[in-house]
Parts: C-alpha cells; sequence; structure tokens
C-alpha cells in the first residue's frame, strides 16, 4: 500500500476522533447543567416559603365597629381590631395600671409607638400571641367580662396574662411585655398590606 494511503485513514480517523471529543464534551457539558438545575433550586426557597413571608393584603372595608379580624401572616394569628370611639377614650385612664403605658419596649414600629398604638386611631393591628409562652389570647372587649372592673381588651386564659385594647399589658400578670404590632401599611381607607411597614411620607 503506497505511503498516501496510509496517510488517508489516519488523517480521517483523527477528524473523527476530533468531533467525539468535542461531541462529548458539548453533551458532558449539557448533562451537568441539568444535573446542578435541580441541585441549586433546592437551595431557593419553595414558594410556599416565599409566600409565607410576602406581605399579604387585607380588605377591613365589611369589618364593623368593635369587631375583630383574624388572618394568618408568617404562621401567626393577625388580629386587626376596629375600636369603639368608648373604647378609645379608656385607654388613657388606664396608663397607671399597665407596665408599659407608653411603648418604651420595642414591641411597635415607629409609626405605631404612640397612645393607641396604631397608624389610624380606630384600627389596630397584632400578632395574636401572648408575649408570656406564645399562647393566643381571647379578644373580650365585654365589659366586666374577665373581672368585675374589666374595660375590655384582651385576655389568655392559659395564665391570666392582660392586655389593654391597644396590647399593653397590664402590671403584675405573667407576660413581661405589651403584644408585639407587626409592619403594615394603609394602602387604602379599606385595604391593609401586613409586612410591609408603612412609607416615609
Amino acid at each position: 500500500m503506497s505511503e498516501s494511503g496510509q496517510d488517508q485513514p489516519q488523517k480521517i480517523n483523527l477528524e473523527r476522533r476530533r468531533f467525539l471529543t468535542t461531541l462529548t464534551s458539548v453533551v458532558g457539558g449539557v448533562g451537568a447543567a441539568c444535573a446542578a438545575v435541580p441541585f441549586i433550586g433546592s437551595w431557593l426557597p419553595s414558594a410556599r416559603a416565599q409566600a409565607m413571608g410576602a406581605p399579604i393584603e387585607v380588605d377591613i372595608s365589611k369589618l364593623e365597629l368593635g369587631q375583630q379580624l383574624t388572618i394568618e401572616w408568617r404562621g401567626q394569628p393577625i388580629w386587626i381590631i376596629y375600636r369603639t370611639p368608648e373604647s378609645l377614650n379608656k385607654l388613657p385612664k388606664l396608663n397607671d395600671l399597665l407596665r408599659d403605658p407608653n411603648s418604651t419596649e420595642e414591641q411597635q414600629p415607629s409609626y405605631a409607638k404612640n397612645s393607641y398604638r396604631s397608624i389610624k386611631d380606630q384600627y389596630l393591628v397584632l400578632v395574636g400571641l401572648c408575649t408570656h409562652l406564645g399562647c393566643v389570647p381571647t379578644y373580650r372587649p365585654d365589659i366586666g367580662g374577665v373581672e368585675p372592673n374589666w374595660p375590655g381588651g384582651f385576655f389568655c386564659p392559659c395564665h391570666g396574662s392582660k392586655f389593654d385594647l391597644a396590647g399593653r399589658v397590664y402590671k403584675g400578670v405573667p407576660a413581661p411585655i405589651n403584644l408585639l404590632v407587626p409592619p403594615y401599611q394603609f394602602i387604602s381607607d379599606t385595604l391593609l398590606l401586613i409586612g410591609q411597614d408603612e412609607k416615609a411620607v
């Protein structure tokens, strides 16, 4: 066989080898990328986890005077109470009975650090968990309902902690601090956004 005849098959084999090497590299790269997607994806929070932490809108247009609305945000009960003018008038008169009447403990955003612990006086927004052991207090707006001089508020039946209708804790009960006010804002007069602070004006 001639020398040129021996070179031809060798040349073809080299080209084929280069082609197969390139093809293998490409397929391997695609395979590695496909394998990495679910692996990296496993580091990202699930849609449910994102939804649990995301701000939620709450329509309060049907909330009547004196009523409480309970919704869930981040696995916690959030209370929205439409307070009556009478209940608002009583709040300053309770200061001597309360552990932290001026909300000096950081249990509320700065925009809710006022006498009513709210953005709008009549609407109270609280995390409905007792600050003692995390039990869920009951909403007791009924005058004299818990004890003869009960002015209305929140009562924890587990260990007897009491809070007024601004979520401020009474003296002499197990709960050490006021109920927590979550971040929130009003999108409109009847629409709240829970989980996002009020925008600076």
